[in-house]
């Protein structure tokens, strides 16, 4: 009898250790989703604020139609607004993403039209921003990455048995990917066309 009861308490003692350690799991993998978000929203920031920049140059070299660069604009503006910690407010991960969508959208409708006008190519300055707009981007496909990765071992670990039945108990909410969901995202902003020197044409 005193043989059942210390494997009783054994068995409950394992459950107990196990349980915490799933409930620490999720508190681990949830802070480093936030933690992953804030480095992706860093480099949308920088992104942002390299976009007047950019609308200033532009604006400088080439008499533009009004409604290009105010479209440009008002895309950063949106996708600046929605990009304040969605991870941490409960905001829609889905909303960033596709005001970034816009943004890069109106960029590349921006790009286009900037090869029309060669006087670019001799705007002060230009080449350090070419070179920066490209380091942001790559910098956001990175953290977007590393943003996605701990989502996924967070969605699996919520999705999986028994350890969906600690995060059904604590509320633990499966957390969004941040994708890139429009064509023109997908093939990047071509700022090597929208800055490209006179010489490689």
């Amino acid at each position: 009898m005193t043989l059942i009861v210390v494997v009783l308490i054994v068995i409950a003692l394992v459950a107990m250790l196990w349980y915490f350690a799933a409930y620490n799991d999720f508190v681990r993998l949830r802070n480093l989703v936030a933690e992953s978000w804030r480095q992706v929203d860093v480099e949308l920031q920088r992104r942002h604020e390299l976009v007047p920049n950019l609308v200033a140059t532009v604006e400088r070299a080439a008499e533009f139609e009004r409604g290009t660069l105010e479209a440009v604009v008002s895309a950063r503006d949106s996708a600046r607004a929605l990009a304040a910690d969605p991870v941490e407010t409960h905001g829609e991960i889905t909303g960033v993403a596709t005001a970034e969508n816009a943004l890069t959208s109106a960029l590349s409708h921006l790009s286009a039209l900037a090869e029309q006008y060669p006087d670019l190519g001799s705007v002060k300055n230009y080449a350090a921003l070419q070179r920066e707009l490209s380091d942001v981007e790559d910098r956001i496909a990175a953290a977007r990455r590393l943003y996605n990765a701990n989502v996924r071992a967070l969605n699996t670990k919520i999705e999986s048995i028994p350890a969906s039945m600690v995060a059904r108990r604590h509320h633990v909410s499966p957390a969004q990917y941040f994708d890139i969901s429009t064509p023109e995202a997908r093939a990047g902003v071509r700022v090597d066309r929208l800055f490209r020197n006179q010489q490689d044409r």
